[in-house]
């Protein structure tokens, strides 16, 4: 976790998934100019919340700008759920043969063929050994950013196991991966989000097409007396049954006077707007034809809708 007071305004960029011409066209957008492999605008600074890779057809270059920008100081970076899985599938256990952390099944090669396909093995080596080095979440000072969702006690977590165990080294990854470790619930939640199990009976397919018995929630919200639709965060179809109240015990809601959050990750759609006076999501969807997001922060407390900034590809094939 990054702090700092240092007063400067912010441009929170969505999970941009390889579309480096939509990222390009944003940055512009916004005021950045060219700066070697990166951008850079005068007295403002870009945060991605992370999903760099996998789905779309310049994974390579996105690298290369988000890394350059990083650099040289003119953006700080999150690390989402992709670049986790990403670090997990290219590294070996230990005693297993053909073993990784992430399985090589047919559905994890599917989700990361695209950077398979467009990346070279040594290039992929390089890649994840900056992944690495990314954080899980920064705290800034005035605003918070994370990948899916800001759990203080699942960030302390994850960083009191980096400080005990390496910076995502194999010996943290054999705790992370293990389903009855606080670690890993800290993973889940901070860079997948925290979920709510459905009831007996009730599934549904998410957008990536994958069956599931559990749903994201609004993990910002207090769900009591909703249904699973209600409380549901993103744009899957969500049965509308109502949630047993007491399920909802073991989770916290953000407070309305904390800090701003930003994050992705949930694949919104339509018009970007606030979720609520201090939090925001900037994922729209670029890699299934949505749009890439910013939120253009100033120092306010409350948040905007008139802040949010994007573009879409069909702007950009027109």
């Amino acid at each position: 976790m990054i702090v700092t007071n240092r007063r400067i305004s912010f441009d929170i960029i969505g999970d941009i998934h390889g579309h480096a011409d939509q990222l390009k066209a944003l940055l512009f957008d916004l005021g950045y100019s060219r700066n070697g492999n990166g951008f850079r605008c005068a007295n403002r600074k870009a945060v991605f919340v992370g999903d760099f890779v996998d789905r779309g057809p310049a994974i390579g270059e996105v690298i290369a700008i988000v890394r350059a920008m990083v650099d040289a100081g003119d953006a700080l970076a999150v690390m989402g759920n992709h670049e986790y899985n990403a670090i997990a599938f290219h590294t070996r256990r230990a005693g297993k043969h053909d073993g990784w952390f992430r399985p090589h099944s047919v559905k994890n090669l599917k989700q990361h063929q695209a950077t398979l396909n467009q990346l070279s093995t040594k290039e992929i080596v390089d890649t994840v050994d900056w992944f690495k080095t990314l954080p899980v979440a920064i705290d800034i000072g005035a605003i918070r950013v994370a990948h899916a969702s800001w759990q203080t006690q699942g960030i302390d977590c994850i960083n009191r196991a980096i400080a005990t165990s390496g910076q995502f080294t194999p010996d943290f990854l054999t705790l992370a991966e293990d389903s009855d470790s606080d670690l890993n619930l800290a993973i889940e939640n901070v860079l997948k989000g925290p979920e709510l199990q459905l009831p007996a009976g009730h599934s549904i397919v998410d957008r990536a097409g994958q069956q599931r018995g559990s749903v994201r929630i609004k993990w910002y919200e207090n769900g009591v007396g909703r249904s699973y639709r209600q409380h549901h965060l993103g744009s899957d179809e969500v049965p509308d049954v109502r949630i047993v109240d007491s399920d909802l015990a073991s989770f916290q809601t953000y407070p309305r006077d904390a800090s701003p959050v930003f994050f992705g990750h949930y694949w919104l759609t339509g018009t970007p707007s606030p979720l609520a006076s201090n939090v925001a999501c900037t994922d729209y969807s670029v890699a299934k034809g949505g749009k890439l997001v910013a939120y253009r922060w100033d120092g306010e407390q409350t948040l905007s809708a008139d802040k949010f900034h994007w573009v879409r590809k069909e702007n950009m094939d027109a």
